[in-house]
């Protein structure tokens, strides 16, 4: 069976305040959601009509089999989703601070997703997707690492089209200078590169949008996407580069945007791909449209609670976009 996405990483529970403009301090209570940013991306492709498969591993406990549940529910492919026997599945405690910025905790020491080996890196079902997406998070322990590797190896040898957004979260790194070492070795393997502007300049150490897309181009990326929140996103493909408007929303938290851009531009690029127009993907006309398909829907999934739950689907995208 082929995939269209084949995504790898984590898979976890976000708790998210029901209060908004407040730090996790203040929050009132939280709303059990699912998340992961590749696990979100993987949904985010199905929603928007592809075909997605999910590579990872939770607990061996009611919030790891509730995790399967929800995917296999929203119709992702979770045949080499593994369960763990001694690490629970991770948590993580969300709020969006006063000033827009978010607030976040994780219970994750260790957390089922770290102990990802490379013996459940199966070849063949990672030649069956045409798109893979991964992001640093599973740089974040050795074991995880190695079997990043291994996956972003196979991919890479069997020609399929690689993705990586970064996802700096500090507080999952011990070691900050480590964090930046291991974030830019996942540079060299993608095609794309999705990274928001919160988080370019420690990873990168550049002081502007621009400056940051001819680092990551040079790193050997052939797509570069710094998104920018409500004011859109900055691309550059070493040929064409500017900027694409967001969409105004009725934000109610932001957890998800990004992985809904992510999925958006993977849904697009996908199409273009199995259709044998893969050389469209480097048309700035081309690009701009799949931009702003991919800003409507990461401006969507800022209207609802948690990620999974917020993630648009294919008919919500298009009435935005009036199509």
């Amino acid at each position: 069976m082929s995939m269209d996405v084949i995504c790898l990483g984590e898979l976890l529970i976000d708790f998210v305040s029901t209060a908004k403009n407040v730090s996790l301090i203040h929050s009132p209570g939280f709303v059990k959601a699912p998340g992961g940013a590749p696990a979100n991306v993987a949904v985010g492709v199905v929603k928007l009509g592809g075909s997605a498969g999910f590579i990872g591993k939770v607990g061996q406990d009611p919030f790891g089999h509730y995790l399967k549940q929800v995917l296999d529910q929203l119709n992702v492919d979770t045949s080499y989703l593994a369960f763990d026997e001694f690490a629970r599945t991770t948590l993580s405690f969300v709020a969006q601070n006063p000033e827009g910025d978010r607030d976040c905790m994780f219970y994750r020491n260790p957390g089922a997703d770290m102990q990802l080996t490379p013996a459940d890196i199966t070849e063949d079902y990672i030649r069956s997707g045409t798109i893979f997406h991964y992001g640093s998070i599973s740089f974040g322990s050795p074991s995880s690492r190695e079997a990043t590797i291994r996956a972003l190896e196979i991919a890479r040898a069997s020609g399929l089209y690689i993705s990586y957004d970064p996802n700096l979260r500090m507080d999952l790194w011990k070691d900050h200078e480590v964090a930046k070492r291991d974030i830019n070795a996942g540079f060299q393997y993608a095609d794309l590169v999705k990274i928001s502007e919160e988080e370019y300049e420690f990873i990168t150490g550049c002081r502007s949008v621009e400056e940051c897309g001819s680092y990551i181009l040079g790193q050997g990326a052939k797509l570069v996407i710094v998104t920018m929140g409500k004011d859109g996103c900055y691309f550059t493909n070493g040929n064409a580069s500017g900027y694409a408007d967001g969409f105004p929303a009725n934000v109610v938290e932001t957890t998800g945007a990004g992985d809904a851009f992510v999925a958006a531009m993977l849904s697009q690029i996908g199409k273009l791909i199995r259709s044998g127009e893969s050389k469209k993907i480097e048309s700035e006309s081309e690009l701009r449209g799949m931009l702003r398909f991919a800003n409507a829907a990461g401006s969507i999934a800022t209207t609802g609670f948690g990620a999974i739950p917020s993630l648009p689907t294919l008919k919500e995208v298009e009435e935005l976009l009036g199509l």
